[in-house]
């Protein structure tokens, strides 16, 4: 049963009701006063609320939010006005089922094709977890609240902050939330930036920052920068596919400081654009990334990089400079920021070349950490999620994929067979014989994650077209 403490024994002001979902019951509270409440969930709303909780935290009249839900065990807190959470009606339920975990949709977004990126997310959170003991993590923008559902009940999360600018879903979260057997958790309905700038200010940071939006990331880099533990990780976000394509080149400028032209790996191009803008964020606050891994999906298209902030600059830009493309012979180049104004392909040289394409300034470094993809891939084996994906084992396939693509002998960007066949004049070779035949020429060569039908390798074009020739005249003569 749940009891209130009122902080003066006689009643200063007007009685309000409030009522908790876990028990629906109503309690007459004191305006403006402070009470101790054991409770499992509710939600409220009042103009003085302070939103960052944690086991000791209190709220003070400081800070004006809007509706927040939360399940700490004991919360002291002044409340001005009060909401009921109102059981919903099953009428307006959507219920689905990730990875086991019963959910509602609430009618708020969600794709069951992302859910991929959610097993990412929760794996590395876990892993965060496992190595320093503890995990608070902020969903800054949790929509029907799944994933901040997943880091609760399975990466353990000690405390997560789901917020959603839609105050229209709070019970809607609040209910799924609940579903988890342990850690704490709150419900706000703010801003993104404002949540976790508020939390900075708090000097209240968190382990783990996942900003799933729609569009650019890049307003948000910042502020969850500033949130952010140093060693913590930022699951960043993006879907602009005409921006990382090439076709809106002043708005990638304005949103990630690159100016993107079109490349013929442009959804590389894409994470490479994200990671770039990340680590320019990271320098003006003294810091720099850490790429853990980089995942790109063809629905949206969504581009998902983990990113680990470390503090201290990096004072080299050794993987941070410009990608020209060759339209002419099909080759790609990375350029410093010392060849600006000499950059120039080999086809050309000595003239600076007319049909060299340069985007950038982009990310030109590994897009994967392969022994950390190594620990996940073995957390994922023990938790039962490799063997029993309903998808071919596509967990397993696209981290094993993302290991291969890690080969420190491999550049950037990718040839597609296709654009080969086309460059060649010759029928598209096998992938897999394709590969093997560079693989005999002493190359090196891993399929795509990005690109089903294509392949990364240090082999020059030319070669490459070579390579494929000699394939169709032994097809020919067999």
């Amino acid at each position: 049963m749940f009891t209130l403490y009122p902080s003066s024994p006689k009643p200063l002001c007007p009685i309000t009701p409030i009522t908790l979902n876990s028990m629906s019951c109503s309690y007459p509270v004191l305006k403006s006063h402070k009470f101790s409440i054991p409770i499992r969930s509710f939600v409220a709303k009042s103009p003085t609320l302070k939103y960052p909780v944690h086991k000791s935290q209190k709220f003070s009249n400081s800070i004006p939010i809007c509706p927040i839900a939360l399940n700490s065990p004991t919360l002291t807190y002044p409340l001005d006005k009060v909401t009921t959470l109102v059981p919903k009606s099953s009428i307006n339920c959507e219920y689905q089922t990730e990875r086991g975990l019963e959910f509602d949709t609430g009618g708020a977004f969600y794709r069951q094709e992302s859910a991929t990126g959610r097993d990412l997310g929760v794996l590395a959170a876990s892993l965060h977890k496992k190595s320093n003991g503890s995990l608070r993590v902020l969903d800054a923008l949790c929509g029907c609240g799944i994933r901040s559902l997943r880091y609760l009940a399975e990466a353990e999360a000690d405390f997560v902050v789901a917020n959603d600018g839609n105050d229209c879903y709070g019970s809607t979260i609040a209910e799924n939330l609940s579903r988890a057997m342990k850690g704490e958790w709150v419900v706000t309905h703010l801003e993104a930036n404002r949540v976790m700038t508020d939390y900075y200010m708090q000097k209240s940071f968190f382990d783990f920052i996942d900003v799933d939006s729609f569009g650019s990331d890049s307003s948000f880099l910042r502020s969850a920068m500033n949130a952010l533990r140093y060693g913590g990780l930022l699951y960043v976000t993006s879907t602009d596919g005409l921006s990382s394509g090439g076709h809106l080149p002043h708005h990638s400028l304005a949103s990630y400081g690159a100016y993107v032209r079109r490349l013929p790996y442009s959804n590389e191009i894409g994470l490479r654009m994200l990671i770039g803008g990340a680590a320019r964020e990271a320098a003006v606050l003294g810091c720099h990334i850490i790429p853990l891994f980089s995942y790109y999906a063809y629905h949206g298209p969504v581009f998902r990089v983990m990113l680990r902030l470390i503090r201290g600059k990096v004072h080299d830009s050794r993987h941070y400079g410009f990608i020209g493309f060759c339209n002419q012979c099909g080759n790609s180049h990375e350029f410093s920021w010392d060849e600006l104004g000499q950059m120039s392909c080999s086809c050309s040289m000595p003239e600076v070349s007319k049909s060299l394409s340069v985007s950038g300034p982009l990310w030109t470094g590994p897009l994967h950490d392969a022994a950390y993809l190594m620990d996940m891939l073995n957390l994922a084996k023990q938790w039962g999620w490799v063997g029993c994906d309903t998808k071919e084992n596509s967990l397993e396939k696209l981290i094993k994929l993302m290991v291969d693509e890690s080969d420190s002998k491999l550049p950037f960007g990718y040839i597609k067979l296709d654009q080969l066949a086309s460059r060649a004049k010759i029928n598209s070779p096998p992938l897999k014989t394709f590969m093997s035949a560079i693989h005999k020429k002493g190359y090196a060569a891993s399929r795509s994650h990005i690109e089903t039908n294509a392949i990364k390798t240090n082999c020059t074009m030319t070669e490459c077209i070579s390579i494929a020739k000699e394939l169709m005249q032994v097809s020919i003569t067999s």
